[in-house]
């Protein structure tokens, strides 16, 4: 009997950023969910992939590590995989350079499509509150886990009484002038500084704020793009056929195509390994999966 499992879609360039696996507000399930539905023939990971700031708690749940070896297997096939650090997995910065099979760590990366220049970097050099108080950009964060945290207690009612969900850390976004002024100035000097360096496309992560944007500036038309993340939004960045485009998750569309065998039967633990056990535990795996040149 064939299998009924659905076709997965093709996309030449998959982006994913801010996953912020590690931490409690990371959709994982989701985002396996969504992994398994494409077949991309390259990958960028913009940063924020794992929370070592968060990390601390020592929470990894299996669903976790399964989009961690997703993410391998797809290696093991000769997938090309860029992982550009972000300030929450900072600390693999000084390994910058570092290749193994098709995996290769960066700071940034330049990519051309067509002829054009693309500018891929996290974009916390952006953020002068990262640079100069790093201890209240770090607060900050245990601050949005917190409201992460509160945000799916809100949901588990609001969706027991047949609500949908709702997004807390958004709304407070949204209502804050100061927050959407951030946003802007950050989409705004990306582009300067694209144009006056001749990229044609200038892409981030960070703001967990998926966008697709043109921008005219002193040096040309620079389109601004950004994954978004999977906390809140639920975002990745598609490449096919030649176009940009921003894919956002939906439940329903995974309803009808759960796999019994791929259900996901956790109670979320606590990991017995130090992150920095972990790290090994994944490079051993990856050195495994990494197909030979």
């Amino acid at each position: 009997m064939k299998s009924s499992k659905p076709r997965k879609r093709k996309v030449d360039i998959l982006v994913l950023s801010d996953i912020h696996l590690g931490t409690y507000g990371c959709r994982a399930k989701e985002l396996l969910n969504y992994l398994r539905s494409v077949s991309p023939k390259q990958v960028i990971l913009n940063g924020d992939i794992i929370d070592i700031w968060q990390f601390s708690k020592r929470y990894w749940p299996k669903s976790h590590m399964k989009v961690v070896s997703h993410l391998f297997k797809w290696m093991s096939k000769g997938v090309k995989m860029h992982y550009i650090t972000g300030n929450h997995d900072e600390m693999l910065r000084k390994f910058e350079g570092f290749k193994v099979g098709s995996f290769r760590l960066q700071n940034k990366l330049v990519l051309e499509l067509e002829g054009e220049k693309v500018w891929v970097f996290h974009g916390d050099v952006f953020d002068v509150t990262m640079q100069h108080s790093r201890w209240l950009t770090k607060l900050g964060a245990i601050g949005y886990d917190t409201l992460i945290l509160i945000n799916q207690v809100v949901n588990a009612i609001s969706e027991f009484f047949g609500k949908g969900r709702i997004s807390l850390s958004k709304k407070v976004k949204n209502s804050v002038k100061g927050a959407v002024k951030f946003i802007n100035k950050f989409e705004e000097t990306a582009t300067t500084i694209a144009a006056e360096n001749g990229y044609k496309y200038v892409m981030c992560g960070h703001i967990h704020h998926p966008e697709i944007k043109d921008y005219e500036t002193e040096h040309g038309h620079v389109t601004y793009l950004n994954s978004g993340d999977w906390i809140e939004n639920l975002s990745s960045l598609e490449y096919k056929k030649g176009e940009w485009s921003i894919y956002k998750y939906s439940d329903e569309e995974f309803v009808c195509q759960t796999d019994g065998s791929e259900e996901l039967h956790e109670v979320d633990y606590h990991s017995d390994f130090s992150p920095k056990e972990l790290y090994s535990k994944m490079l051993q795996e990856m050195l495994i999966v990494a197909p030979k040149n």
